[in-house]
């Protein structure tokens, strides 16, 4: 298997201007290999300009810049150039689908924060003995930076990236040949539903409480968004006191983040552990959160008929609060390492399909929490109706797969 091991570096203040200043590198080969591109394409009859073209520069680019770009691992700047092409290609990929495009946009130095190197060994060395209790990462310019190492790394190391988050500085490992750490089997299988005014509810009828981290600290960070927006553009990111209070808002969010994350981790934890097999919904979030198309008004040529968008505001901000798609990608990888499956299944009409007669209708599902059959008068939760049906679901596909 593959997997990740991220941990906590702990540098010196020296350290930590370096590794400052090889980010605003990175970010201006990126910014520079962008500007080639478009100018290529707007000036030179729209020449492609690719990936290979801008690696053979690098060693031009680095001998005449040797004080900043000449200083830095050779592979890790071929790193930043694929990260560019990997933009275009999604772009163009965006195109040719008819969707909206989203040209690659340059960054600004506090919106680069990751740094890549292809290889172990190859501009930047995990160096983790047995025998020695300090565990340290070897950067090319910067040194052997301490690492937070709070568990063991299994498998072998094939890429390392640095990352920035507000003032803490991670070592991201990614790791191939990891071995799985088995459970014993339950002999259970549950179905669940997810949901904002729960979080998720099993087929067994049990609970998940909603956090709901995001509406926790909704006051404190609107006062903070609020007093950085009172100053003057011109002023922005010149002052120390609008500095800080852009420090205050990211972390603010920063928190709110590893609060679900932490929540998400230990829910999906306690589901893998006590289960075989976890059946859930295939689930959409960014078609469930798509702002409602406008209205044109038949009788007022250029108004706009009400579309109910401020009311889907707010159920969008739940479903994103909630974080579905991390929590199911956290499951899946928790279920594929001890050895669990899961098995996602089509997410419609499971709240409205009835669990005695199996008659489906809107009406069926009365309220948020109350589902009652139109045809034989079934009452139950209408989430735990959904769960059991996610469940009946998960059984046909395994039947089938039979």
């Amino acid at each position: 298997m593959i997997r990740a091991y991220k941990f906590l570096l702990r540098p010196t203040t020296r350290q930590a201007a370096v590794l400052g200043e090889m980010l605003r590198d990175h970010c201006s080969l990126y910014n520079g290999a962008l500007q080639e591109r478009r100018d290529a394409f707007r000036h030179t009859s729209k020449t492609t300009v690719r990936y290979g073209d801008q690696s053979a520069q690098l060693k031009e680019i680095r001998a005449f810049d040797s004080e900043r770009q000449g200083r830095w691992s050779f592979s890790s700047q071929q790193a930043t150039l694929r990260r560019l092409d990997k933009a275009f290609q999604a772009f163009f990929k965006r195109v040719k689908a008819g969707q909206t495009p989203g040209y690659p946009r340059f960054k600004g130095v506090g919106y680069f924060d990751t740094v890549t190197f292809p290889k172990d060994g190859d501009g930047c060395r995990w160096d983790s003995t047995p025998h020695d209790p300090v565990t340290r990462v070897r950067l090319q310019g910067v040194g052997h930076i301490r690492v937070h190492q709070h568990r063991p790394v299994q498998g072998r190391v094939k890429t390392i990236s640095l990352k920035r988050e507000g003032t803490r500085w991670y070592v991201v490992l990614s790791c191939d040949e990891v071995p799985a750490e088995l459970l014993p089997p339950t002999g259970a299988i549950v179905g669940i539903d997810m949901g904002v005014a729960h979080f998720l509810t099993t087929s067994d009828g049990e609970h998940v409480a909603n956090p709901r981290f995001l509406a926790a600290m909704a006051d404190e960070l609107a006062d903070a968004q609020r007093h950085l927006a009172t100053f003057p553009k011109r002023t922005r990111e010149r002052t120390k006191r609008h500095r800080a209070t852009a420090r205050k808002v990211a972390k603010l969010h920063t928190k709110i983040r590893r609060q679900r994350a932490d929540f998400h981790h230990k829910t999906a934890l306690t589901l893998v552990r006590d289960h075989d097999v976890i059946a859930h919904e295939r689930l959409s979030t960014a078609g469930m959160t798509k702002a409602p198309a406008p209205k044109a008004d038949p009788d007022a040529p250029g108004s706009f008929l009400p579309n109910g968008a401020a009311a889907k505001a707010g159920l969008n901000r739940s479903i994103l609060d909630a974080g579905w798609t991390q929590f199911l990608g956290i499951l899946a990888n928790k279920a594929e390492s001890a050895g669990r499956l899961t098995i996602p299944v089509d997410a419609r009409n499971t709240s409205r399909t009835c669990l005695d007669c199996g008659h489906v209708a809107k009406e069926n599902r009365v309220t948020q929490a109350k589902f009652q059959c139109t045809a034989c008068g079934f009452t139950a939760n209408a989430d735990h109706v959904g769960a059991a049906n996610v469940l009946n679901r998960a059984g046909l596909a395994l039947c089938d797969a039979a």
